[in-house]
């Protein structure tokens, strides 16, 4: 009998290694199980207000890669962009299927075509104690993509999986 997607992830995050080598594990066996182009993962230290893109997936070298060096993320990225806002505000995660359909109440258009250029994405808030602690951002170029409900469920699974991970890598750092 073959393990389920979840339990496979829950395995890979609990593994006996260092949690980055754990995340990116996590990120390598996420993006491909929702059909994604790229998937990525924004750390955060709560307490410091300030993250970053530490780990992206992809599915190939044409597609870009995000990752950036920390950023004070509680200035001018809320107010540029509707999603963080509510991943600050610990609201539930978000499922855009095209980008070009959302309205402003959902999504900046400009903001994701200049940042980051997908069509469909998740915004999947990593959060405990209404402190957002991360994203996990899987997302699509060039097309929408319906995100079936096998595909949210299993995302909705991974986010509390990814918590504790999350927590562990940023003390790894010393960032709390």
């Amino acid at each position: 009998m073959t393990a389920t997607p979840l339990a496979e992830l829950a395995a890979a995050l609990a593994a006996p290694t260092p949690p980055a080598e754990r995340l990116q594990a996590a990120l390598d066996l996420v993006g491909p199980q929702v059909r994604a182009d790229r998937c990525f993962l924004y750390v955060r230290d709560p307490a410091q207000g300030r993250g970053r893109i530490a780990f992206v997936w992809r599915l190939d070298e044409a597609v870009p890669d995000p990752r950036h060096d920390w950023q004070d993320d509680t200035g001018d990225l809320p107010q540029q962009d509707p999603l963080f806002r509510a991943a600050l505000a610990a609201r539930p995660s978000v499922y855009v299927e095209d980008v070009s359909e959302a309205g402003p109440d959902v999504l900046n258009q400009e903001f994701e075509r200049l940042t980051f250029g997908h069509r469909a994405l998740v915004h999947a808030h990593i959060i405990e104690h209404e402190q957002l602690w991360g994203i996990l951002q899987p997302c699509v170029f060039g097309h929408p993509h319906h995100w079936t409900a096998a595909e949210r469920a299993y995302l909705d699974g991974a986010v509390p999986l990814l918590l504790p991970v999350v927590q562990d890598y940023m003390r790894s750092l010393g960032k709390v």
